[in-house]
């Protein structure tokens, strides 16, 4: 039986077990923690971007080819593709904002200081 781990999500503060060589594209997806991806997990997309600390970085495994070519020096800024990174001890990685939701929320933070103004 293989080993299990936790994997935490930030922001959402939510962490699940998964067995280890899960990638964290399907913890994800088992925490209802929403990440972004169109391809379906074969690192042909590039939507499923996550970050994790350098010190957590020996939790997750070595990147893979897809991610080498495509990531290049984003994987020195512990950017990894969920969809590629195996999980292989407790670790915590950081989901970016959807794009759309930040303009929204942006949008947002306008309307709401336009109209205290007026």
């Amino acid at each position: 039986m293989s080993e299990q781990y936790v994997v935490s999500f930030e922001p959402e503060q939510l962490s699940i077990k998964v067995r280890s060589g899960t990638t964290v594209l399907d913890a994800a997806k088992r925490a209802r923690v929403n990440v972004r991806t169109r391809c379906g997990g074969v690192a042909g997309c590039l939507m499923c971007k996550v970050n994790v600390a350098s010190d957590q970085a020996e939790h997750l495994s070595l990147p893979s080819e897809a991610e080498l070519r495509k990531l290049g020096p984003q994987l020195d800024d512990g950017i990894r593709l969920s969809c590629q990174a195996r999980v292989k001890g407790n670790v915590t990685v950081t989901v970016p904002e959807d794009p759309l939701k930040a303009a929204i929320r942006k949008k947002l933070a306008e309307q709401q200081e336009d109209d205290f103004f007026f």
